[in-house]
């Protein structure tokens, strides 16, 4: 069966909760999605807020200070707010592929090419120890241990070494402290759990984003050994294609959503993975064109028009004011507008309750800075 790039939008829209705002709770959502994307404080708080109905940006702080959430590096090298279960199954998927990383001649320009990764490693454990400690203090035993090494390489290659997560005051509604990092075990009081199949996560993946095709797990995870793990599955997924003729998996009882579904106007945040967990992002992207750079940059976000990315904002805060412009990369009618324009005040309604608010609409494809 082939399916269109619409079908593909609506399905996706439906298990990202994008099409309707969701009853789950914030752990029950983190859950379905894999987690979410957290890279800086703000992101998951708005993937909430457009997706779970009378969403209380509280239950998230709550959750880091008694550890029912956690923020770590998972997918793609990348934060992600994640569940305790989650954590200690995913890292241990992902640490392999980390580990790499800071060994390879690109890395700090080579600042760690000729050290022994495993004494490196054993270095990084024992000065982290079972405590929680900032990156300024681990920086500074970095430089002791190795004095001829920029030490913010060999913190960071501490970093993709160890299973770390970052510990609050980081990640909490409206407090952007600088990380503070623990080991994964020694924070949740439990081992890391090896034993969770790959098979198991992409079951999942494809439950979230899905259906997809094994280079769109890849580009999700940065993991290898999708199609053997797929392969496993068996008939637990069955197989369409897309307009391409490439081949898309999915989960066999999942359901594919009504192209002519109606999708209201969504705001997400930035770097979210409804937009980047997918080698081609035609279904959501609308053409197979990349975004534009910008797309990407800290604080410029995706705006959502009919299911598709069709216009980019950004919020600028005074003391007093909150402006949230837009720049569209489509070309809008008035009730486009409108709608827009009524969600662009929603999201500034949460996110900045005290301040004055303006909505700009700009032209297409200006820029977004005042």
């Amino acid at each position: 069966m082939k399916l269109s790039n619409r079908v593909l939008n609506r399905t996706l829209l439906a298990r990202q909760h994008l099409l309707e705002r969701s009853d789950l709770t914030v752990a029950q959502l983190c859950d379905h999605l894999i987690g979410l994307q957290a890279q800086d404080m703000l992101p998951p708080f708005i993937a909430l807020w457009s997706r779970v109905r009378d969403f209380d940006p509280a239950v998230v702080s709550a959750g880091l200070e008694d550890r029912s959430l956690v923020r770590i590096t998972l997918m793609r090298g990348t934060i992600h707010l994640v569940t305790p279960p989650d954590a200690l199954r995913i890292a241990p998927h992902i640490q392999p592929e980390l580990e790499k990383v800071p060994f390879r001649k690109g890395f700090n320009y080579g600042a760690m090419v000729g050290l022994d990764p495993d004494e490196v490693r054993a270095h990084g454990e024992s000065v982290l120890g079972d405590a929680p400690m900032s990156a300024a203090d681990l920086r500074e035993q970095a430089a002791k241990l190795y004095p001829d090494r920029d030490p913010g390489a060999v913190l960071q290659t501490w970093l993709y070494q160890l299973p770390v997560l970052q510990t609050p005051p980081r990640g909490r509604w409206r407090d952007s402290s600088r990380p503070v990092w623990s080991r994964v075990e020694p924070w949740l009081g439990a081992p890391l759990d090896p034993g969770y199949p790959l098979e198991e996560l992409l079951l999942r993946y494809l439950r979230a984003f899905g259906p997809a095709t094994t280079m769109d797990m890849q580009t999700w995870s940065k993991m290898t050994g999708m199609k053997p793990a797929v392969a496993k599955l068996g008939d637990r997924v069955r197989t369409y294609t897309d307009e391409r003729g490439r081949t898309l998996y999915d989960a066999a009882d999942a359901e594919l959503a009504d192209p002519d579904l109606p999708a209201p106007v969504r705001l997400l945040g930035w770097y979210d993975n409804a937009v980047l967990s997918h080698q081609d992002r035609s279904r959501i992207l609308g053409d197979d064109a990349p975004p534009p750079l910008r797309a990407f940059a800290t604080a410029v976000a995706p705006i959502l028009l009919d299911g598709f990315l069709s216009g980019l904002y950004k919020v600028f805060t005074t003391r007093d004011t909150a402006r949230l412009r837009i720049s569209p990369s489509t070309k809008w009618t008035a009730a486009d507008r409108a709608a827009v324009e009524a969600e662009s005040h929603a999201l500034l309604a949460f996110l900045e309750p005290g301040l004055d608010h303006s909505v700009e609409i700009l032209d297409l494809g200006a820029d977004l800075r005042p």
